[in-house]
C-alpha cells in the first residue's frame, strides 16, 4: 500500500493524510467543498488525540485558537443565571471546528496533495487496488481508499449501502456571531425540546441550536436556505436573547445544520476500502467526534505501517483497537441528549436544578495543561 487516496480533508482525512505521508507513502486527499467550513460548533481534542496533535507539532497552534469557555450556566427566560457546571475537566482543549481542520488540513498539505471541489462517484476494486471515478478529475487507481468525508459520506454510500445512520431524535443548528462576548462561561436557555447556547468561543462568539424533531426527509444537508427556514421556524416565539439570535441566522453566509446522529456498521473495511471518523462511527454530540477521529487516523496510519504489504492485517488492526475507543462514546449519546435537550417541562427544572452543584464539581476539577 503506496498509493492511498483520502476522500474528506476535515479533521479525520486531515490527520490520516498527515500520518500516512510520514508513513512513506504517496497520498491524494479530495474534498467535495472548495475550502474548509467557517461554522461549526467547539470540539475537543483530548485522551489519546492530545497525544496525536502533540506528535504532530500542531499543540501551540490548537492552544492559541483555544475557546475562552470555562463553564456553563442555564438562563432562564429573563437572562437570570441558574446554577454553573465547570467545562474541559481533565486535559485538553476546546477550539472552533473550522480552527481545527484548518490546522490540521495545513499540516497535511505539508506531505500529501489537496484537490478541492472534487468527489469520487465509483469504486471499483481490481484484485491489487482500487479504480476510482471522479466527478472531476480523471480516473486513478489507488493500492487504498480511506473514506474520511462524514456522516453523510459518499464512499461508504458506494462500498457499504445507505442504512447505518441511526437518527436520534435531535437536530442541531450553528452560526458564528457578528459580536465580540465578554466572559467566560456559556449560557444555555431551554424550553421541553428546544435549546439555544450562546458560546464564547474565541470572543467573537457562537449561537447553537438544538432541537429534539423526528427525522426531517428531503431536507439536503448541503441546502442552507431550507436550514434556516427550519431553524427560525422552530424557535419562534421563544425568549431570552433567541429573536436577535434568529436575526443573525436569517443574514449569515455560512450556517451549519446537520441531524444528531449515530453510524453503526459491523465493518468498517471491504477490501481496499476503509471508513473513518464520521464515516465509520459518527459521534455527533459534544465534540468527542473529533478527537475520535485524530486518534482513529493516527491509528490507522500506524496498523498500516505495521503490515504495508497485507492490507486485510492492517484494516482488521486499524479496527480490533479503534473500535475500544469508540463504543463507549456511542453508548452515552442518549443519556447526554437529554441533558443538554430536556424533553419535557419537568425535565428542564430537573436539569436546572442539577446544575446548582456546579460549585461540589468545580471543587474537584483539575488543573488544565
Amino acid at each position: 500500500m503506496r498509493n492511498v487516496l483520502v476522500v474528506g480533508a476535515g479533521v479525520a482525512g486531515s490527520t490520516a493524510a498527515y500520518w500516512l505521508a510520514r508513513h512513506g507513502m504517496a497520498v491524494t486527499v479530495v474534498e467535495r467543498a472548495v475550502g474548509n467550513r467557517s461554522s461549526g460548533s467547539p470540539v475537543d481534542v483530548r485522551g489519546p488525540a492530545y497525544g496525536v496533535a502533540e506528535r504532530m507539532g500542531v499543540l501551540p497552534r490548537l492552544r492559541a485558537a483555544a475557546t475562552l469557555a470555562t463553564g456553563m450556566s442555564a438562563v432562564d427566560a429573563r437572562g437570570r443565571r441558574i446554577g454553573w457546571i465547570p467545562l474541559q475537566l481533565g486535559d485538553g482543549i476546546e477550539l472552533p471546528r473550522s480552527d481545527l481542520a484548518a490546522t490540521l488540513s495545513d499540516a497535511g498539505r505539508d506531505f500529501a496533495e489537496y484537490r478541492y471541489g472534487d468527489t469520487v462517484t465509483a469504486l471499483d476494486e481490481d484484485g491489487d487496488g482500487v479504480v476510482v471515478t471522479f466527478e472531476h478529475a480523471p480516473t486513478g487507481h489507488f493500492d487504498l481508499v480511506v473514506g474520511a468525508d462524514g456522516l453523510h459520506s459518499r464512499v461508504r454510500e458506494l462500498a457499504f449501502g445507505s442504512e447505518f445512520i441511526e437518527h436520534m431524535g435531535l437536530y442541531v443548528a450553528t452560526v458564528d456571531l457578528a459580536e465580540e462576548l465578554d466572559g467566560h462561561t456559556v449560557l444555555i436557555h431551554n424550553t421541553a425540546g428546544r435549546g439555544v447556547a450562546v458560546h464564547p468561543a474565541t470572543g467573537r462568539g457562537i449561537a447553537a441550536f438544538i432541537f429534539r424533531s423526528p427525522e426531517l426527509s428531503g431536507v439536503d444537508h448541503r441546502d442552507i436556505a431550507a436550514h434556516r427556514e427550519i431553524v427560525c421556524a422552530t424557535y419562534a416565539g421563544m425568549g431570552w436573547r433567541v429573536p436577535e439570535l434568529l436575526d443573525r441566522v436569517r443574514n449569515a453566509e455560512d450556517v451549519y445544520f446537520d441531524a444528531v446522529s449515530r453510524v453503526r456498521l459491523d465493518r468498517w473495511a471491504s477490501g481496499r476500502i476503509v471508513l473513518l471518523g464520521d464515516a465509520a462511527s459518527c459521534v455527533s454530540l459534544f465534540g468527542e467526534g473529533s478527537s475520535l477521529a485524530i486518534a482513529g487516523a493516527a491509528t490507522l496510519a500506524d496498523a498500516i505501517a505495521a503490515h504495508p504489504t497485507d492490507p486485510a492485517a492492517a484494516l482488521r488492526a486499524y479496527e480490533a483497537q479503534h473500535r475500544r475507543l469508540v463504543a463507549p462514546r456511542q453508548r452515552w449519546m442518549g443519556l447526554g441528549s437529554r441533558l443538554i435537550v430536556p424533553a419535557t417541562p419537568v425535565g428542564v427544572v430537573a436539569r436546572n436544578a442539577a446544575m446548582r452543584l456546579g460549585p461540589l464539581v468545580a471543587a474537584f476539577k483539575p488543573a488544565r495543561p
